[in-house]
C-alpha cells in the first residue's frame, strides 16, 4: 500500500459474506465489504481497493458496536484470522448460515439438512504456519502483511498456530539476528508441527549462497533452508541449498500412520479431519473407494479402502508411495483429468480438489460413467456448489457436513454425499 493517506467512509453493516468480509451499501449505492465489521454495526473504514461498483476497506473505528463483538486476542489479527473479534458461538452459527446460502443460492436440492462440527477452543489448532520476515534498526523479526495492503507489520506468532510453531519460529530468528542476516535475503519461513510436538521448517532465501549456521542444526527436528527465485512473489522451491536432520513427519490418524514433510499438502487441523473421516468412513460401508485430489493418500489409505490414490504434485505422490507400502493401492501421479480411465461404476469416488473445484472433464467423465457414491469434501464450497449443481444430473445430494477447520477464520470445509440415482 502506498504512504498516501487513504479515504475513509462510513456505513452500516448489514452482514457477513462468504470471503469473511462484511458488507454494507453507501450513500453513494455501492457496496462496500469491510474487513474487521460485523452485522448491524455502523463503522468507518479506510478504502484500499475502489471498483465501479464496490470499494473494499479496512475497519478504522466502530460507532455502534455489535453485541457479538469480542476483544482480539491478537493485535495483528486481520491479517491472519480475521474472525477473532466475534463470538465463537456467532461464529459457527454465520458460518453454517453462509454454508446453507451458498448451497441454495446454487440450486443444490439436498435431502438432509446441513449438519455443522466445530473444535471446542477455537485456537492453537493449526500444525502448520507461514511467516515473513521485518527488518528495522532492531533487527530481524517475524512478520505478517497487512490485510489489504502490501505493508508487513511485526509480530511475536499467531493464536490460531500451535504453541511449537511459533516458539520455533521465534528461535530460528533469534539465530539469524545474531548472524545479522537481512531481511531483504530473506523471503518467508514454513513451520509443520505434528501431534507429538515435533517442528520442521523450510527457511526460504532470495539469496542463492546464503550461508550455513550451525547454531540452525538442532532448533527442531528438521530444517532445510531453500533458494527460491527472487522475481517470484511466492515461496517457490527452486533448490534446496542445505538442511540439518529429518524434514519429514508421522501423524497417527484413526490407528493409521502417515508421513508427510514440510512441503506436503497434508490437513493442518488433525481433530478436525479425523471427524471427516469418520464422517466419510461411515459412508463408505465395506466397499473400495478411488482417491482423487489425494495428497499423501490421507483419505483413501487411512480409511484403508483405496484401490488406487491420484495426485498431481510430485513431492506428495513420493510421500503417498512410501505410506501405500505394505497394501494393495496403487498410487498413480496424474492430473485428475488425466486419469479418468481409473473411475468406474463400481467403486465409490473420493475428491478433495483445490479451491477452483472439480476440473470439467472429470464432472463428464463422472456423469458418464456413474460411480455408485461421490464423496466430495472441498475447501470452497462455492465451487463445491457449483460441481453438485451440474452432478444432480445423475446424483441425489444425500447429506451435506460442513466444518469448522479454521476456527476464528472465514474459511469453511464441507463435506457432500452423493449417491446415484
Amino acid at each position: 500500500m502506498s504512504s498516501k493517506k487513504l479515504q475513509v467512509l462510513e456505513v452500516k453493516i448489514d452482514k457477513l459474506i462468504h470471503g469473511g468480509q462484511g458488507i454494507g451499501t453507501l450513500k453513494s449505492g455501492k457496496k462496500a465489504l469491510i474487513w474487521g465489521a460485523l452485522p448491524n454495526e455502523t463503522v468507518t473504514f479506510k478504502v484500499t481497493k475502489k471498483r465501479s461498483d464496490y470499494v473494499e476497506g479496512v475497519i478504522e473505528s466502530i460507532i455502534d458496536a455489535s453485541k457479538n463483538r469480542i476483544k482480539a486476542k491478537d493485535p495483528e489479527y486481520l491479517s491472519t484470522s480475521p474472525w477473532q473479534v466475534l463470538d465463537y458461538a456467532y461464529e459457527n452459527e454465520q458460518k453454517l448460515k453462509i454454508l446453507t446460502e451458498t448451497f441454495n443460492r446454487a440450486g443444490v436440492d439436498y435431502e438432509k439438512v446441513i449438519d455443522w462440527t466445530a473444535l471446542k477452543v477455537p485456537f492453537n489448532y493449526r500444525n502448520k504456519m507461514e511467516y515473513s520476515f521485518f527488518g528495522d534498526e532492531k533487527g530481524l523479526h517475524l512478520a505478517l502483511f497487512s490485510r489489504g495492503s502490501h505493508h508487513k507489520q511485526i509480530i511475536d506468532g499467531s493464536s490460531i498456530a500451535r504453541a511449537e510453531i511459533n516458539e520455533s519460529a521465534k528461535k530460528v530468528c533469534d539465530v539469524l539476528n545474531s548472524k545479522n542476516v537481512r531481511a531483504s535475503d530473506l523471503k518467508s519461513i514454513i513451520l509443520r508441527c505434528n501431534s507429538n510436538g515435533e517442528v520442521v521448517v523450510a527457511l526460504f532465501t532470495k539469496d542463492s549462497s546464503f550461508p550455513k549456521f550451525k547454531e540452525l542444526e538442532n532448533i527442531v527436528k528438521g530444517l532445510v533452508v531453500v533458494y527460491s527465485n527472487p522475481r517470484s512473489s511466492a515461496s517457490v522451491r527452486t533448490e534446496d541449498l542445505y538442511s540439518y536432520g529429518d524434514i519429514s513427519l508421522s501423524e497417527e490418524i484413526l490407528g493409521i500412520s502417515l508421513k508427510y514433510d514440510v512441503f506436503s499438502f497434508f490437513q493442518v487441523n488433525i481433530e478436525i479431519f479425523t471427524s471427516v473421516l469418520s464422517d466419510i468412513k461411515n459412508e463408505v460401508s465395506g466397499k473400495k473407494l478411488i482417491d482423487l485430489y489425494a495428497g499423501v493418500g490421507s483419505i483413501g489409505l487411512i480409511l484403508g479402502k483405496a484401490t488406487a490414490v491420484i495426485e498431481s504434485d510430485k513431492n506428495n505422490i513420493n510421500w503417498a508411495k512410501v505410506n501405500a507400502i505394505g497394501t494393495k493401492t496403487k498410487v498413480i501421479h496424474s492430473t485428475s483429468e488425466l486419469a479418468l480411465d481409473y473411475i468406474t461404476n463400481k467403486d465409490i469416488l473420493a475428491v478433495d480438489p483445490p479451491r477452483a473445484g472439480l476440473h470439467k472433464d472429470l464432472v463428464s467423465r463422472i456423469l458418464e460413467v456413474k460411480p455408485p457414491k461421490v464423496v466430495y469434501l472441498s475447501c470452497n464450497p462455492s465451487t463445491q456448489a457449483r460441481d453438485l449443481n451440474l452432478l444432480q444430473k445423475e446424483y441425489k445430494v444425500q447429506k451435506i457436513i460442513g466444518y469448522n477447520f479454521f476456527p476464528r477464520t472465514p474459511h469453511i470445509e464441507s463435506l457432500a454425499i452423493m449417491i446415484r440415482i
